[in-house]
């Protein structure tokens, strides 16, 4: 399972993702979406991986979207993408995918889902087999 992260340059919260896949051992591959725009695919996939839609992904407190004043339920996907093309600091970051799993943003306890379950089962064994000794 290889995990493709989209990221910002001067995002902090991607720094510290890409920073605990490495220490998890994770495979990765990082797409920097200031540098290399998302494909209409990639675009899709991940709006078709969230369960809140644009509301998961889109910065509505970024510069970019304020500035642009725009209602995104009113756009169509192809314009919403030419929008995100342009400014691409309107999504939020990091955006971390596989083929099951997605999240938006860094969150210590959430990021565990990455962690293959063989390996998050032997955590928790590890964990009980301590608990109980205590």
């Amino acid at each position: 399972m290889t995990v493709t992260i989209y990221t910002q340059s001067s995002c902090s919260s991607s720094r510290k993702a890409i920073k605990w896949l490495k220490e998890n051992e994770i495979n990765f591959t990082e797409k920097r979406i200031t540098s290399q725009p998302l494909t209409l695919a990639e675009f899709k996939n991940i709006l078709r991986m969230t369960e809140d839609g644009t509301d998961e992904i889109i910065a509505t407190n970024s510069n970019d979207f304020k500035n642009l004043n725009i209602d995104i339920d009113q756009l169509s996907i192809q314009d919403l993408y030419n929008l995100i093309q342009q400014y691409p600091r309107m999504l939020r970051s990091p955006i971390l995918l596989d083929e099951k799993r997605i999240q938006v943003g860094y969150n210590e306890m959430d990021i565990r889902r990455f962690i293959p379950r063989k390996v998050r089962a032997y955590e928790l064994n590890a964990m009980q087999q301590i608990a109980a000794q205590g």
